[in-house]
């Protein structure tokens, strides 16, 4: 039995959403700076699941079943920053398959555990957050070896149609009827483009006047679920040419507007929920007659060990005083210096720079870190340790020094660091260690070179 009208289903699927059963949306009343644009969102953790992904999910399962590489008791696998692979483990569980699921060890710990806990094999890898297509290593190539094997089947979000077919058959419809056609603007986060490919083409085959744009969070983002521009080069459900405009989004914007989002609005919206409301706000004018929709992927509970790092006053009082605080100036600066040129280098630039003039390169990270892998030749002073003992650094305040961390973000406090200690000739590396790997660039793991 479904039932939609009395919430009666005979299984969980029921729940699954569409034009008959859609996700709510709601309007944003107080963090908006708009006075004619309205803003709505669309809360996807009304999925049966929990996030925007169930609807993926259930279609590549849906198109496997179809193409009949999917029946009782398939042992599927699948690359995942979280929400497809929970969405895949449950709907495994309703239906007797099985899934392996390897990612990386940055994804937060909440997502790694109900994976888990939803009965996923986990597989943790030292991968970027939203691991890269194309990578010699890492949670997709790891995918893709245990799909080659005649016992598996690798679904392949990145790639796979079903994956926009998803929203051309469920987001799109739903936000055309629950705005009776009146929708402007369409704006989403960027991951594996799913959701802005295929509910962007339903939009505009209704009106195609509809405006669909793209928000992605800056290099070494902390920010799961989305992808930096320079990843999105390698998704191959990235249609550029489709969409209106895009934007970047500071990383600690996007976590300070999904603060006022819970606080102000009370939406448990997660991060990339901020990044692509902020998305709308810089790129949507502000005109009578705007109606602008926007997909909220998921909720805030699953970034609890994320959403620290980021906003200050979130741990209990005892283990903030434990602990190093955070210095909101000193966050405020590394922000805003990112992207400058003379302070920061492109990841392949630094590559070159490395193999030409040989500049001094500080890995700023933890030393358990650092042993896991780090640039060849790479000295480790962790970035607390930076001021104690300066006899490692050069003498000469014109030297080379390339300044690194696991993405780049601590690197660049570094960078502040060493510009104070009068050294002119020092940039941080964009991306850090994870995009140095990443692009294939020579690591070495122990305590320094071998």
């Amino acid at each position: 039995m479904v039932d939609h009208s009395r919430r009666v289903y005979d299984s969980i699927l029921g729940l699954l959403s569409g034009v008959d059963n859609p996700t709510p949306l709601v309007k944003l009343n107080r963090v908006t700076p708009f006075q004619h644009t309205q803003v709505y969102v669309k809360l996807e953790w009304y999925n049966p699941f929990g996030a925007v992904k169930d609807r993926v999910a259930a279609n590549l399962i849906d198109d496997g079943e179809k193409r009949r590489v999917v029946s009782t008791g398939q042992k599927l696998v699948e690359p995942t920053s979280g929400n497809t692979g929970m969405a895949l483990a449950m709907l495994a569980n309703a239906k007797g398959y099985s899934l392996t699921t390897p990612l990386s060890s940055e994804i937060p710990l909440e997502k790694r555990t109900m994976l888990r806990f939803f009965g996923a094999e986990v597989i943790e890898l030292q991968d970027t957050l939203c691991p890269a297509p194309g990578a010699p290593e890492g949670a997709i190539a790891k995918a893709a070896e245990l799909g080659e094997r005649s016992d598996f089947e690798m679904l392949n979000q990145y790639a796979n149609k079903a994956n926009p077919d998803a929203h051309f058959k469920t987001t799109g419809p739903e936000i055309w009827r629950q705005t009776d056609g009146k929708v402007t603007h369409f704006v989403a986060g960027l991951g594996t483009c799913g959701t802005i490919t295929g509910t962007g083409r339903f939009l505009k085959e209704r009106n195609a006047g509809v405006q669909v744009l793209g928000a992605y969070p800056n290099e070494g983002h902390d920010i799961p679920g989305v992808r930096s521009l320079r990843q999105l080069q390698q998704t191959k459900l990235f249609f550029r040419d489709e969409y209106d405009a895009l934007i970047e989004v500071q990383n600690q914007t996007a976590f300070e507007l999904c603060l006022r989002l819970n606080r102000e609005e009370s939406i448990i919206a997660g991060p990339s929920s901020g990044m692509a409301l902020q998305g709308a706000f810089e790129l949507v004018p502000d005109e009578p007659g705007n109606l602008v929709v926007v997909i909220f992927p998921d909720n805030s509970f699953k970034y609890a060990s994320s959403v620290v790092k980021h906003l200050s006053g979130l741990e209990p009082s005892d283990a903030r005083s434990a602990s190093t605080e955070r210095n909101p100036l000193l966050d405020r600066m590394v922000e805003n210096v990112r992207g400058n040129t003379e302070l920061t280098i492109d990841v392949d630039d630094a590559n070159v720079l490395v193999h030409t003039d040989k500049p001094l390169v500080i890995d700023v990270r933890p030393v358990a870190q650092f042993q896991e892998g780090h640039i060849s030749g790479a000295i480790n002073v962790p970035l607390s340790e930076l001021g104690d003992d300066v006899s490692l650094l050069p003498n000469n305040p014109d030297s080379q020094i390339l300044s690194v961390c696991q993405r780049g973000n601590a690197s660049l406090s570094g960078v502040l660091f060493l510009k104070s200690l009068g050294y002119r000739n020092v940039r941080s590396i964009t991306g850090g260690t994870l995009a140095w790997r990443e692009k294939g660039y020579a690591t070495e793991s122990g305590s320094g070179q071998d």
